[in-house]
C-alpha cells in the first residue's frame, strides 16, 4: 500500500444563501514513499483543498485518507482530533504560498515551535532548529525576526519549520506563488534538494510546468478529480 492514499474524496463549500459548489468530486489519489508528486490544474481547481485534506488540516464531505505508519493504517476520519493532532505534528510538514511565519519569534524560535509542542525540550529544540536553518542556507539569520527578513528567506524558515521535525510527507502548496522569478527558482530548487536528500515523499501543487518536470509523477485535477499526465 502506498505511504498515503485517498480515495473517493468529496467536497463542496457553500456561500450562506448560495447552493453549494463542488470543489473535489470523488478524487483517487496516492502518493509512495519517497516520491515526488506534481499537483497542477487550473486557479480554483481544488489543488488547495485537496493538501489541506490530505495534510488532515480539512475535513472532506465524504471519503477516505488513510496514513500507512509503521504498517499500521491510519484512517483520518476514524483518529479522535488529539490523534488528528500528533499525525499533523509528527508525520506530515506543511508549506503554504504564504510563510505564515509567527512575527513575535525569530527564525530558530519559528522552526523550533513544532518540536516544542511535541514536548521536545527548549536546548534540544533550538539545536534541531538550528540545524535545520543550516541546511535551508538560513544560519546567519536565525537571530533575525520575520521582519528583518526578505520574502526568500521567509520561505526558506518556512521549509526548515515543516521539515525540522523529520516528517514522512511534505505538502508544498504553491510555495513559490509570492516570490519573484529568481527567489521562486531558488525555492523550487531547495525543496527538490531537500526532498532528494531526506528521502521524504512530496506532494506540490504548482502552476509551474517547469516544476512539474522535475518531479516523478503529475497529477493534474481536471473537472474535481485526478488524472495522471505524466
Amino acid at each position: 500500500m502506498a505511504l498515503l492514499t485517498a480515495n473517493n474524496i468529496y467536497k463542496s463549500y457553500a456561500a450562506v444563501g448560495q447552493a453549494p459548489t463542488a470543489v473535489l468530486r470523488g478524487v483517487n489519489f496516492s502518493c509512495q514513499a519517497g516520491e515526488l508528486v506534481a499537483l497542477v490544474g487550473p486557479s480554483g481547481a481544488g489543488k488547495s483543498t485537496l493538501l489541506h485534506i490530505l495534510a488532515s488540516l480539512d475535513v472532506p464531505d465524504s471519503g477516505d485518507v488513510i496514513f500507512k505508519e509503521n504498517g499500521k493504517h491510519l484512517n483520518y476520519r476514524l483518529l479522535k482530533p488529539g490523534e488528528l493532532a500528533r499525525v499533523r505534528n509528527t508525520l506530515v510538514g506543511m508549506v503554504f504560498q504564504f510563510h505564515h511565519l509567527l512575527p513575535e519569534f525569530t527564525a530558530q524560535e519559528n522552526v523550533a515551535m513544532p518540536l516544542l509542542i511535541a514536548g521536545i525540550g527548549n536546548q534540544q529544540a533550538a539545536s534541531r532548529a538550528a540545524e535545520m536553518l543550516y541546511k535551508v542556507g538560513m544560519a546567519n539569520r536565525k537571530h533575525h525576526m520575520p521582519s528583518e527578513l526578505s520574502g526568500g528567506e521567509q520561505q526558506r524558515v518556512a521549509i526548515a519549520r515543516a521539515l525540522v521535525h523529520k516528517p514522512q510527507i511534505l505538502f508544498a502548496d504553491e510555495p513559490t506563488g509570492n516570490l519573484d522569478s529568481d527567489n521562486a527558482a531558488l525555492i523550487t530548487d531547495l525543496i527538490i534538494e531537500l526532498q532528494k536528500s531526506s528521502g521524504i515523499a512530496c506532494v506540490v501543487a504548482t502552476h509551474s510546468a517547469d516544476v512539474a518536470l522535475r518531479t516523478h509523477r503529475t497529477v493534474h485535477i481536471v473537472d474535481g478529480q485526478c488524472q495522471l499526465t505524466r
